[in-house]
């Protein structure tokens, strides 16, 4: 019987291993952590956002610039087909108001827990705390609490993760095995502000009701005010811009024109002291009125357009992103034209890539899971033909 070793139990590893199963091929699972999934667990701790359900033209363009490989895998594997694949593990899911979808559970576990058993059903042998550690004679090496062992397989899908979270198995150290690997940056973070004493009683408290400007990018996310700088999906949203360089600033009132603006600006009586006068006449709320105050240092605020400049588009001095580790995902990685269009390493016949150790990147929102699905899904069928091939 033909034989698959997928190295890595994440998304795109479970994917590629029900594909193949379901083609009748013997599949061993390995991964490194003591239990399967437990990024895919996590992402589900705050209700499992599966995809994003909208066309999916507007869907692809959500991943900024993709390899033609990586966007052949989408749009075979779009939303469309993600949502059905939760549906044949009998999970229900719907679509919330900005067209993300979810399970009807809102978690993760039931999910996975389908999803194993149906990979149990058909056979497919797990290995946890296995550790990949190279290649050597075309067996796949491995550390285990029994000690090293090797897999000899007719396919190898290897879907190892990137580089962040660590502690949930995303380590990148498979990168140290391979040329062709663009450097790790961090994805869907936070970034660090310098935030002066008086944003203490802000600490953990939510930004609602603004716009996030980067370059020509924008977001009305929520956003967090944390110890040391901005998070949440609002940020998140704009986080390759920011990293590459882009300046961010705030719209404090986004649903008013800057002449509305300016015309609450005016509105200032001769004797009324600023606090009182952002309070009352511009009626900013006392979260944004202390984020002004903290952007504006040193600025002059005596004359009425540059302070509805301001309101409108306040500046956020970023320092850096916060470490790669505490980012939700990495861009970087293995670069997908060392791929052939099947997902195979061209040096590396019968080995396939997918998932986070891809280059590619994408934002929150459902995108990161459908991309991971998308990328096992393609590198099961590509070793299926491969296999017809030889």
């Amino acid at each position: 019987m033909t034989t698959a070793l997928v190295i890595g139990a994440g998304p795109a590893g479970l994917m590629a291993a029900d594909v193949l199963s379901q083609a009748e091929i013997d599949v061993t699972i390995c991964d490194a952590m003591p239990s399967l999934g437990r990024k895919f667990l996590m992402a589900g701790k705050s209700g499992l956002n599966l995809t994003k359900d909208e066309p999916l033209d507007a869907f692809i363009a959500r991943f900024g610039p993709l390899h033609p490989t990586m966007e052949a895998a989408l749009r075979r594997f779009g939303p469309v087909e993600v949502m059905a694949w939760a549906e044949d593990l009998e999970q229900s899911i719907f679509t919330g108001s900005t067209g993300r979808v979810f399970p009807t559970a809102m978690k993760a576990s039931p999910l996975l827990r389908a999803w194993l058993a149906r990979l149990r059903a058909a056979n497919v042998v797990f290995n946890s705390r296995w550790t990949w550690t190279g290649f050597q004679d075309g067996h796949g090496k491995f550390e285990t609490p029994d000690g090293a062992k090797s897999i000899a397989a007719d396919i190898t899908i290897l879907a190892m993760g990137g580089a962040s979270w660590s502690r949930l198995g995303s380590t990148g150290a498979w990168a140290e095995h391979f040329d062709a690997v663009a450097p790790f940056k961090p994805a869907n973070m936070g970034f660090q502000v310098a935030w002066s004493d008086h944003m203490t009683p802000f600490l953990g408290t939510p930004i609602k009701a603004t716009a996030l400007h980067a370059g020509r990018t924008s977001s009305r996310g929520e956003w967090v005010i944390s110890r040391n700088g901005i998070e949440g999906g609002g940020v998140y949203d704009l986080s390759r811009k920011i990293r590459d360089g882009a300046p961010l600033h705030v719209d404090l009132f986004p649903d008013l024109s800057h002449q509305d603006v300016l015309g609450r600006v005016k509105k200032r009586r001769s004797k009324q002291s600023f606090p009182q006068f952002l309070k009352k006449t511009v009626r900013l709320s006392p979260i944004k009125t202390a984020l002004f105050y903290e952007f504006t240092k040193g600025e002059d605020l005596n004359e009425a357009g540059k302070i509805a400049d301001l309101l409108k588009a306040l500046p956020v001095p970023i320092l850096v992103p916060m470490p790669m580790d505490a980012a939700i995902s990495t861009a970087g990685g293995l670069r997908i034209s060392a791929l052939d269009s099947h997902f195979m390493l061209r040096d590396q016949p019968g080995r396939f890539a997918a998932g986070e150790m891809l280059d590619w990147e994408a934002p929150t929102g459902g995108y990161l899971i459908s991309g991971c699905l998308a990328t096992g899904e393609a590198a099961a069928r590509g070793a299926l033909s491969w296999l017809k091939s030889i």
